[in-house]
């Protein structure tokens, strides 16, 4: 996670009005009556950024076999024992039956029947996914087709990744907030305003495979894709001014 922030603060007296240099350099930190008329309250403004990158937490993997006969029941009974021992292997490694669907498809070629099944199965195990295929087509060797997985983010996994984006964001912007208020001689009051400015989001393809230098990874290797957001805030900190503190405690 790479973050950052930027922090513009001056202090600004009472019924003094920003120049426009400072207006253009966002410089500003207020004085405004938001208590009573007799009582002003100074208030820093700072922006955060920062970044979160997440890779892809599901997988989608299509397993398919199929059969020609001269009969509806031979064709059907081949793929069907097949298809019996695709699943059961997905139910011996806990495999969920709705992370699993099944189509059939029966249909005439010239004198042959022939039947075909496909299982689409969703992982969020990819060593497990690994486990599975390695079993299926080692067992069933040529009469199954394994397809390369394709790799993709669920809601869940994008929604928390946005989610801790706008967070670090805060945090960045709250800590900079308080090293610029310790080093105006003030102390960082509660939080006026939060506001999320911008928010960005882009993709980006990891290659998992890959040796030495000048090596490439094979083409029907699979690569898990990754997700980046950046979220920028402004917040709106009170101000205390702990020289006067002191000098009452003096």
């Amino acid at each position: 996670m790479e973050s950052q922030s930027r922090v513009f603060a001056a202090i600004v007296p009472a019924g003094r009005e920003l120049s426009g240099n400072e207006k253009e350099q966002g410089l500003e930190v207020r004085a405004v009556s938001r208590q009573s008329p007799g009582k002003c309250l100074r208030e820093v403004q700072v922006t955060g950024t920062a970044e979160v990158r997440c890779q892809a937490d599901r997988a989608s993997v299509r397993v398919s076999v199929g059969n020609s006969k001269e009969s509806v029941s031979e064709a059907t009974h081949s793929v069907s024992r097949r298809l019996g021992y695709i699943l059961q292997a997905l139910r011996q490694h806990d495999i969920r039956e709705e992370d699993t669907s099944v189509r059939r498809f029966l249909h005439r070629d010239a004198d042959m029947y022939r039947m075909d099944a496909e299982v689409i199965v969703t992982f969020s195990d990819f060593e497990k996914m690994e486990r599975i295929c390695s079993i299926l087509l080692e067992k069933l060797d040529k009469s199954v087709f394994v397809g390369t997985p394709e790799f993709y983010h669920s809601a869940e996994c994008l929604s928390q990744m946005r989610l801790r984006a706008c967070v670090s964001a805060v945090e960045n912007a709250q800590l900079k907030a308080s090293k610029v208020s310790q080093l105006l001689g003030q102390s960082l009051g509660p939080p006026l305003l939060v506001r999320e400015d911008e928010t960005k989001e882009w993709r980006n393809n990891e290659d998992n495979g890959g040796g030495g230098q000048g090596s490439a990874a094979p083409s029907h290797f699979p690569s898990l894709p990754a997700v980046t957001a950046s979220s920028q805030v402004s917040v709106s900190f009170s101000l205390r001014d702990t020289s006067r503190k002191m000098r009452r405690e003096i």
